[in-house]
């Protein structure tokens, strides 16, 4: 049986559907929910603040147009949001050219880490910060500048097969570290001691 949603991803579901069915009002509050986090996202990749906005106009209009194709099984909405953000602002910097190898596979990660408000965020900056500087940076190169392999290679002066094995390890680093960390925040919420549920206590001494 398949595990229910958070409640922040059940209602903005619960929205697209409502979108779907002509309703305005849902595609305000979804503005109003997502807005900031994209604005972020465009403004890492394209630098201009005239131009991310409108990036987010035509993002949220886009997913007016295309709210009935929406598949919660493929994942969350705010994702979902954030893959058209990501796309049409890559297209703008004509850096369209993303590697086959990173895609949008990790990009939820990252997406976790720049919205302050999300539940996830605090475990995501502590699971970057927990990364080797080169991972971190080959994969802000290959989600936020667009880079393919070759061109970050290039970049970071280093062999193609070593990007493509700093990205694979630093997303792998980063999905083992929110696992851990959500362990970690379960077994304190459940305990009851060792401070507020859901602030995992420091693993050092």
């Amino acid at each position: 049986m398949a595990a229910a949603p958070p409640p922040d991803d059940a209602e903005d579901e619960v929205l697209v559907a409502a979108m779907a069915a002509g309703d305005r009002a849902a595609l305000a509050t979804l503005y109003e929910r997502h807005a900031s986090l994209l604005l972020g996202l465009a403004l890492r990749i394209v630098r201009e603040r005239r131009e991310a906005e409108d990036l987010l106009h035509d993002v949220f209009l886009e997913a007016w147009r295309t709210a009935k194709d929406f598949d919660p099984k493929r994942g969350r909405v705010r994702t979902w949001l954030a893959i058209r953000m990501r796309s049409r602002a890559l297209d703008l910097q004509k850096s369209a050219r993303v590697s086959r190898n990173t895609g949008d596979g990790g990009l939820e990660l990252l997406v976790d880490e720049a919205d302050a408000a999300s539940p996830d965020h605090g475990r995501v900056r502590r699971a970057l910060a927990e990364l080797a500087t080169d991972q971190r940076r080959v994969l802000e190169l290959a989600y936020f500048e667009g880079l393919s392999c070759t061109e970050i290679a290039e970049r970071v002066a280093i062999p193609v097969g070593t990007v493509k094995s700093r990205i694979a390890a630093g997303l792998d680093r980063l999905r083992s570290g929110l696992l851990s960390a959500g362990a970690r925040t379960g077994a304190a919420g459940t305990s009851g001691a060792g401070g507020p549920p859901g602030i995992p206590r420091s693993e050092k001494t």
